[in-house]
């Protein structure tokens, strides 16, 4: 298997030694029978918090209370729970507080029937009180229970209950999407870190993100997520170049085109047109839309700093926000233009950014292919090398300290970079001409 299998398998066995109860419980077991490698194992069992810490000599009690305890072991940690009944949700989160049982009470307190499953790792047996199994070879995402319930006691499930059903490729049981819809405002009560992680991961790990995106809004989830999605739905675009539709459906289309995305790239595709419908006017000619991406550049601003991503993460999705539409200019942009484009830290990201809104639109790749062939044409040269002249230089030839050097060293490297000199002494030489 894995280190991760490994180890919580030496885990499990250590506390049935001791007299104790142990499955393998939830996400591992369904991705096992997925056959998926799962990312981490979790185990449950009848054993006492107090009892798992005086069996291991690494403890991390990261929530005793609960009767979850890390264990510590050949530097991997596993988390083991003991099986419990959870009482009281009044902050719609976490259990007000817990009531220790067995394995079929522990199931049904659990959220989806696909998660609700144990596995014996030793007599390769599955123990499923929840029909878990069936609604995995049906393809379906099931609250267990009362679905008002589960939902009532985390308001995330409705969102993770999205997430499932778009990684795996599932649909959500009808009675289950009744309730996220009846119940989706509560989502608002989450905090946005919690609600940036479901929705990330939506994005990122989805066989097709778009179409997440889309049951997001019909489940009135995205009303609290991000309402400034909404006025897409619906904005009419020019058809001679964007046949596919409306700035919704071009967005959801640009999304599912996508290849394992980080999350810059997903949020980048995501909100790089939400600017549209704001600065929308019929010109003389056609629906036009100046400054569309000052404006979602504006709007991504909020809208990340309220689902509280780093500050770098953020700087650089708006430098691609704000930047795509002079894509469509490189062909005729001077060499020292092209060079600072292409030269950016953030090039590769808008690089395919434009490659995927251009596939989701009119297809024309004409101007991406242009930028690959630069690319591989300076595959041997940094595309922005070291600068020639330094503000040094230009205090040697008498230019006093102050802003005209920042000016002056802006000129003197655009003319470097577009090639006009051959080597430095030819570019100082014509610098002290100049000047």
């Amino acid at each position: 298997m894995n280190k991760a299998h490994d180890n919580a398998l030496q885990i499990l066995r250590q506390i049935r030694s001791a007299g104790f109860t142990s499955y393998f419980a939830g996400g591992a077991v369904r991705d096992q029978l997925l056959k998926r490698t799962p990312k981490d194992y979790d185990i449950a069992t009848n054993a006492l918090p107090d009892q798992i810490e005086a069996l291991f000599k690494k403890t991390v009690a990261v929530g005793k209370a609960f009767g979850v305890i890390i264990v510590v072991q050949n530097g991997v940690e596993t988390e083991v729970a003991t099986f419990r009944e959870d009482i009281g949700y009044q902050d719609g989160r976490r259990p007000d507080s817990v009531h220790f049982c067995g394995a079929e009470e522990d199931a049904k307190r659990r959220d989806f029937t696909i998660n609700g499953m144990f596995y014996d790792p030793v007599a390769d047996h599955v123990i499923d009180y929840v029909n878990g199994q069936a609604d995995l070879g049906g393809g379906i995402i099931r609250a267990i229970g009362d679905p008002e319930k589960r939902f009532a006691e985390d308001h995330l499930r409705m969102l993770r209950a999205v997430r499932f059903a778009h990684t795996l490729g599932f649909a959500i049981e009808p009675a289950t999407r009744a309730a996220i819809q009846q119940h989706a405002a509560d989502l608002a009560k989450i905090s946005a870190e919690r609600i940036e992680n479901e929705f990330s991961r939506t994005l990122t790990e989805s066989l097709r993100p778009g179409d997440a995106l889309k049951e997001l809004v019909e489940l009135g989830l995205m009303d609290t997520i991000m309402p400034e999605i909404l006025p897409m739905i619906g904005q009419e675009q020019p058809p001679e170049f964007h046949p596919e539709g409306d700035v919704f459906e071009h967005t959801c289309l640009m999304l599912n085109l996508m290849k394992n995305p980080s999350r810059a790239l997903a949020y980048t595709v995501l909100l790089h047109d939400i600017g549209k419908p704001a600065t929308a006017f019929m010109g003389e000619d056609r629906l036009r839309f100046h400054g569309h991406e000052r404006k979602s550049a504006q709007m991504a601003e909020d809208i990340l700093r309220r689902l509280r991503l780093p500050a770098k993460e953020i700087k650089q999705l708006l430098t691609a926000v704000d930047g795509h539409m002079r894509f469509k200019d490189v062909q005729k942009m001077n060499k020292s233009t092209l060079r600072k484009l292409m030269g950016a830290d953030t090039f590769d990201m808008e690089l395919e950014l434009h490659r995927i809104d251009c596939s989701g639109s009119h297809g024309l790749l004409d101007n991406y292919e242009f930028l690959l062939e630069k690319a591989a044409e300076m595959s041997n040269e940094p595309v922005l090398p070291e600068h020639w002249i330094s503000g040094r230089n230009l205090i040697n030839l008498g230019i006093p300290p102050g802003p005209k050097i920042g000016d002056l060293l802006k000129i003197a490297y655009d003319a470097q970079l577009e090639g006009r000199f051959e080597t430095r002494d030819e570019l100082l030489d014509w610098l002290k001409t100049t000047l």
